[in-house]
């Protein structure tokens, strides 16, 4: 299971990724592909993302249970904090 988040995105990569997922609500997409699929559908989310952000989420075999990513300008972003995968806020512009 993935799960792809998006803000501020342009319509044509949402177009892309409601190709290959289902969008639950507005730039919420889910669905359950290989990890070579999600890899791909990762790289049209960073090619095509422009001023927006998003977070890609699955499901993984670590401590957590899931692992994820993030791309654009967001105020969160992941950080390692001894093998557990956290969020860190960057201050205010």
């Amino acid at each position: 299971m993935m799960v792809v988040v998006l803000s501020n995105a342009p319509p044509r990569l949402r177009g892309r990724l409601a190709a290959w997922l289902l969008e639950v609500r507005a730039g919420v997409y889910v669905g359950d592909y290989s990890a070579k699929t999600r890899a791909r559908i990762w790289e049209q989310v960073e090619a095509y993302i422009e001023g927006g952000d998003a977070v890609m989420i699955w499901k993984a075999p670590t401590d957590q249970g899931f692992e994820f990513l993030t791309v654009g300008r967001n105020r969160r972003m992941p950080v390692d904090f001894d093998g557990l995968k956290l969020v860190s806020f960057y201050p205010r512009e």
